[in-house]
């Protein structure tokens, strides 16, 4: 990036999916988002946003939330204003996962899931979920602030076979290959 560059300022995490088959458990997949601070970039979040919350700033938020994938277009959407986000924070980690209710599911069972990441009207990133089949989990994107409080998008997806809670609390740890 020049020195004119803003670098990434503002942008939408959106999920779509197809319904269940007829006589099959609802298939709930939840966007999620972790802040993470510079004194702390890589082990425990700093904020956990998902479903039913917000972070305490109102820099991320749900728009959309689904629990079937029965709605129009994209089911879940997140937004993140990254330009807003207080100078603390040097990371940003969004993940989907699925919820495990009644059985462990995992993205193979998922019908015709979809990942869309925009800033504006530019997509930046779009995905299928086809390279974690056998995760319940993944990372999507990571944003890093950089020396000039500019920020920079890492997308990507990380696979990871943990419930909710647990892929929430680590699903910002650096991991080994």
């Amino acid at each position: 990036m020049n020195g004119l560059s803003k670098g990434i300022r503002k942008v939408e995490i959106a999920l779509k999916w197809d319904p269940s088959a007829a006589g099959q458990p609802p298939t709930d997949l939840d966007i999620v988002a972790a802040t993470y601070l510079a004194s702390d970039p890589y082990e425990v979040p700093a904020n956990v946003v998902h479903f039913d919350s917000r972070s305490p700033d109102g820099t991320i938020y749900l728009n959309r939330d689904s629990k079937d994938g029965k709605g129009f277009g994209w089911d879940e959407v997140m937004t993140v204003e990254l330009d807003r986000l207080d100078a603390r924070y040097a990371r940003v980690v969004v993940g989907v996962v699925i919820q495990q209710h009644p059985d462990r599911r995992t993205f193979v069972s998922v019908v015709n899931p979809a990942l869309r990441i925009r800033e504006g009207y530019t997509v930046l990133a779009e995905d299928d979920f086809g390279d974690v089949l056998g995760a319940t989990a993944s990372t999507v994107a990571e944003f890093v602030r950089q020396e000039t409080g500019t920020w920079d998008f890492h997308p990507g997806l990380n696979g990871f076979e943990d419930d909710p809670a647990t892929f929430s609390a680590t699903m910002g740890r650096v991991r080994n290959p």
